[in-house]
């Protein structure tokens, strides 16, 4: 009997400990914030995990197929990033760059709302599309294929 108590007792142990992380994985990413800053900006993958998340939910996703999802995503916020950064207020694009190399110009107009997204429909991106991941940019006033993924870093232009 007292075997068995002991026992339950680890159980409980263990289950509430595995309960007690924030289910993040883990990931050696980071995110580079330059270009016309004053305070340019490194985050790494568990500092975004760390920062106030911002969900965005059914956001048109406008494939490059020509498909329409309804998608939703969270992450940190591009603004709170950009403040952090030091950006200028009047900045009219940013170049956003992938790991592989991929850069893409996108307008201020189409980075309104836009978001670092660590979860793609509450899964975390880095788990369930490691291809597409770690993280990505989404923008919801663009069409998905200016999203980003993978992003390594984001160059803020005046």
């Amino acid at each position: 009997m007292r075997k068995t108590g002991i026992a339950m007792m680890f159980l409980l142990l263990v289950l509430v400990l595995a309960g007690c992380g924030s289910g993040a994985p883990k990931a050696d990413w980071e995110l580079n914030i330059g270009g016309a800053v004053s305070n340019p900006l490194t985050v790494s993958y568990n500092d975004l995990v760390k920062m106030d998340q911002v969900d965005l939910t059914d956001i048109l996703m406008e494939k490059s197929t020509g498909d329409d999802v309804i998608t939703s995503w969270s992450g940190v916020s591009i603004a709170g990033l950009f403040e952090e950064a030091g950006a200028p207020a009047d900045w009219s694009t940013v170049t956003a760059v992938a790991g592989d190399g991929y850069a893409i110009e996108i307008s201020r107009d189409e980075m309104q709302d836009a978001i670092v997204a660590l979860k793609d429909g509450g899964e975390w991106i880095a788990t369930a599309d490691p291809d597409h991941g770690p993280i990505r940019l989404v923008c919801p006033h663009s069409p998905g294929n200016r999203w980003v993924f993978q992003l390594k870093e984001i160059q803020v232009n005046q």
